[in-house]
């Protein structure tokens, strides 16, 4: 009995302390969830100060293609050139801000980013006498920046996808600078103005390509980071999304399935006798669950509900034979969460077993059999059992990150169908460090 109850509240426990497989999103704006997960302005004005350093990433990770062309000069006839290896030897970001735009997109204006591409200049012409000039020369291209880019978020096969259509660079300077150069000041200027455009657009598909990468790398790592820390040996979390996220004016609005999945419990009879203080040390009892926890949210709290059966093999005085006792019994406890000072809490708000078979019992036994278990179970498994959950449950939340994060007022609050987990916290350093070093 003690394991199937353990199986109900910790299926119980990995629900609330939320605040897998992959399902199709539904379409529309009503969305059935068993999580509903809100970022609001604020919040994302915290989270914005972190944009710097995923923006700066995006420009260090994107690939700048050669730029080759060449163009007909008075006395010089054509004159070829090209941009090779460019690199970047210097970025840094002013500020960064967001704005939600109703049921639309993520707006993030980036100002005044400040970039050194370096890389070398080749080109060549032929002179009017017939001789042949090539030149390598190293450069770099001292330019500032301004981004505007105005994400989009979707569902795809229970993922956050974002596609950023609307990506703008305006340059407000751009500058080649030769190194060592020989050559008359028209060089310069040649180049300066004829490749400054296409410059621009190369810089422009690049880094709007690997803005959107990023993005997308980022919603997976979230996601799975977010599952990994509902999940643990053969208890998972399906949090897979039930629909578009929703954007608003004044937050962003994601809705996930919580779904619980298990693949089997095992009884633990040595915790069970440990439990029963003074169980024969002969006798044996198995717990089975008949089927996998029920668990649903209601104002009330959080019920599981499962079918279980119990058997009790009792020797005899003899020793030759054993009495066999069978039970199946309804158990639903109703459980409520809470969580301070880094610690989960549980507090049990109802519970009742209800008998539905009996074997190898009299009437008035089964009764007092019955009897006896209720109080075992209300008055000392269940209290042991909870403070055993709220240390270990604690303890896997901490070995996942949870107690790295700063949060600050929590509140899990049950409603009918969903629960609703309301709180403020600081982003840790550490995540976003993480993150970063995936790229690499």
């Amino acid at each position: 009995m003690h394991d199937c109850l353990i199986t109900m509240l910790a299926a119980t426990v990995l629900t609330l302390a939320l605040l897998g497989n992959v399902h199709a999103c539904s379409k529309g704006t009503s969305h059935k969830a068993g999580i509903v997960c809100r970022i609001t302005k604020p919040a994302l004005l915290v989270l914005n100060q972190e944009t710097a350093k995923v923006i700066q990433t995006a420009f260090q990770r994107a690939s700048y293609p050669n730029i080759t062309g060449e163009k007909a000069m008075m006395l010089l006839g054509q004159v070829k050139y090209g941009l090779h290896n460019i690199q970047i030897s210097h970025l840094s970001i002013a500020s960064s801000q967001v704005e939600l735009v109703e049921a639309k997109s993520i707006d993030v204006s980036i100002q005044n980013v400040s970039v050194v591409f370096m890389g070398t200049l080749k080109y060549g012409y032929t002179t009017a006498w017939g001789l042949g000039i090539d030149q390598s020369i190293d450069f770099e291209i001292d330019s500032a920046i301004d981004l505007q880019i105005n994400t989009q978020l979707t569902c795809h096969s229970g993922r956050v996808r974002t596609d950023a259509p609307d990506c703008y660079l305006s340059f407000h300077k751009l500058l080649l600078q030769l190194q060592g150069e020989r050559e008359p000041g028209w060089i310069k200027q040649l180049f300066t103005n004829f490749i400054s455009f296409t410059l621009k657009l190369v810089l422009k598909g690049q880094i709007c390509k690997e803005i959107n990468v990023i993005s997308n790398i980022m919603a997976d790592f979230v996601q799975t980071r977010a599952a990994s820390i509902l999940s643990d040996g053969d208890i998972g979390v399906d949090i897979s999304l039930t629909g578009d996220p929703i954007i608003t004016a004044s937050h962003l609005e994601s809705h996930h399935k919580a779904v619980l999945e298990t693949w089997g419990f095992n009884t633990n009879q040595e915790i069970f006798r440990e439990v029963v203080g003074g169980f024969p040390s002969q006798a044996q009892v198995t717990v089975h669950c008949l089927k996998m926890p029920k668990i649903s949210c209601q104002n009330k709290g959080v019920v599981v509900n499962s079918l279980v059966m119990v058997k009790f093999l009792f020797p005899r005085p003899d020793q030759q034979h054993s009495v066999a006792y069978t039970f199946e019994e309804d158990i639903t406890t109703t459980v409520q969460a809470s969580y301070s000072k880094k610690k989960l809490f549980l507090s049990l708000l109802d519970f009742q077993i209800t008998p539905k078979t009996v074997s190898n019992l009299t009437e008035s036994s089964s009764k007092s059999v019955q009897s006896f278990l209720q109080s075992m179970i209300t008055t000392v498994g269940i209290p042991e059992v909870m403070s055993r959950l709220e240390a270990v449950f604690t303890a896997l939340m901490n070995s996942k990150g949870l107690s790295l994060f700063d949060i600050i007022n929590p509140e899990i609050i049950t409603r009918d169908g969903f629960l609703l987990l309301q709180m403020d916290f600081g982003f840790p350093e550490h995540l976003l460090v993480d993150f970063l070093q995936s790229l690499s």
